[in-house]
């Protein structure tokens, strides 16, 4: 299976009862909760379009990148996801940074590791795209944060 589209979304969300609960909302808050993901590794196969976020269809098996941070009360928490393809488009690589970190903070990390990764592969890599999640958790809650490239299922 070679996916041919991905889209990224990212969410935040909080819930007073659990950590799961607050996962559950970001993923609807991100638009893939009815979604069964599958976490893959991060390279981006060459001529898959970026597109704009689409509803898939519910229950089905979603391949993704995923970035996720849980906190509890009083934290910062944050996660992202840098991508950027290779310079002859032969293929894109996607790093992903989460923590107890602000905004800049996983921008630099990022940034420092997709361009680790291609070093790595010895390839030179164009712009970077970025998609951040920051969020302070209040006070008797739990929070999650989540930055996610989902490749669209081929029969959707």
């Amino acid at each position: 299976m070679i996916p041919r589209e991905f889209f990224v979304t990212s969410a935040k969300a909080i819930s007073s009862v659990s950590e799961l609960n607050a996962f559950d909302l970001a993923l609807k808050n991100a638009g893939i909760a009815q979604c069964n993901l599958v976490t893959v590794s991060s390279v981006l196969p060459q001529k898959c379009k970026e597109r704009k976020w689409r509803k898939l269809p519910p229950g089905s098996i979603t391949h993704a990148v995923i970035a996720r941070m849980d906190g509890g009360e009083g934290t910062i928490i944050g996660a992202g996801l840098a991508w950027a393809w290779e310079k002859d488009k032969e293929y894109g690589i996607v790093a992903e940074a989460h923590g107890n970190m602000d905004h800049k903070a996983l921008n630099e990390a990022l940034a420092w590791k997709i361009k680790e990764m291609a070093d790595i592969r010895g390839i030179e890599i164009g712009e970077i795209d970025f998609r951040i999640e920051v969020l302070g958790v209040p006070i008797g809650n739990y929070g999650c944060v989540i930055a996610t490239l989902v490749y669209c299922p081929l029969d959707s």
